[in-house]
């Protein structure tokens, strides 16, 4: 079966993050689609509304826009609630359904109504978890109408209890699931930069997943601080990451390639540049990705530039 064809193909997308929507000028932007956070549009869980009056005009704004992926950092779906109880199912849901989503995503953390224990705190790699969080995305990609694609995490320690590597553990959960992937190729490159000692490699991660089943890529930044480098999200795409794309991309079909900035300012060089100069990266990384998707898939593939190919043929 070839699982692309149960998702959409759009191109290169932002990430339409809280941090950078007061500056950054996405309606200027050729995006073929934006990643909302789910999470940045819901009304509290103790409240009447599903989505925050204050946020409602310019959701529709870009819904009117641009196609919405949506992304999900505190739905608690792989947490220990019953999930008819969670975020993901009392208000991801219902808002993917609204926006329209083509698929949703979500990262392999714990979390709780709390959201104090999401980052850095992977679920556990065991035969025990992938029974339990296989049924759990099961029913919730059930609910949410649309494919659900699962991130790999970034992270300093393994949870305690764990019996096997990451990418076996993600491969087994979307084969019992029937779920996705969404492959974060910059938390790819952390791990392998933290964890290298320990015998974590890229190469295998990518030779041991389904890549057939990865829906969305996500790129980004970091940077190191004391003994451990960090997914801040706040430089340009370092090269190796840059080189993994190229390789996923050869070997995969995945709906979107989306970049990811959660800073004021992005750092290079070691320093805080200026908002020009971070708008200028910004910029920079989105052509890349864009020049990356088009070589493998050629430069009438990306949803901004479909109409363009066809009226070039029809004018020749």
């Amino acid at each position: 079966m070839n699982t692309a064809s149960r998702f959409p193909r759009f191109g290169v997308a932002l990430q339409y993050n809280p941090k950078i929507t007061s500056w950054f000028p996405f309606f200027e932007e050729p995006l073929d689609a934006l990643e909302v956070l789910l999470d940045s549009f819901i009304g509290a869980l103790d409240g009447p509304s599903l989505v925050r009056p204050a946020v409602v005009g310019e959701m529709q704004r870009l819904q009117d826009r641009f196609p919405l992926l949506g992304h999900s950092n505190y739905g608690g779906g792989f947490g220990f609630e019953p999930l008819e109880e969670s975020a993901a199912m009392r208000r991801h849901v219902p808002l993917a359904r609204r926006l329209s989503c083509p698929w949703v995503t979500d990262h392999c953390f714990y979390n709780d109504h709390s959201w104090s224990d999401v980052w850095s705190s992977p679920v556990q790699f065991s035969v025990e978890e992938i029974d339990r969080l296989a049924e759990r995305a099961r029913r919730l990609q059930r609910a949410y109408g649309v494919p659900l694609g699962h991130e790999n995490a970034a992270y300093y320690r393994t949870c305690p209890g764990t019996t096997m590597s990451e990418c076996d553990f993600l491969a087994a959960l979307v084969d019992r699931a029937g779920t996705f992937l969404h492959l974060d190729l910059h938390n790819l490159f952390t791990n392998e930069t933290n964890h290298r000692a320990s015998g974590y490699s890229a190469a295998r991660f990518l030779d041991t997943i389904p890549l057939e089943r990865v829906m969305v890529i996500h790129l980004a930044g970091g940077r190191w601080v004391n003994t451990f480098y960090h997914d801040y999200h706040d430089t340009a795409v370092p090269e190796p990451v840059w080189d993994l794309l190229d390789e996923v991309l050869a070997r995969s079909a995945p709906g979107a390639v989306v970049l990811e900035y959660e800073s004021d300012l992005l750092h290079a060089g070691g320093v805080l540049v200026t908002r020009d100069a971070t708008i200028e990266i910004m910029r920079s990384d989105l052509a890349r990705a864009r020049d990356a998707w088009d070589r493998a898939y050629g430069p009438g593939s990306r949803i901004t530039t479909r109409g363009r190919e066809v009226a070039a043929v029809a004018h020749s």
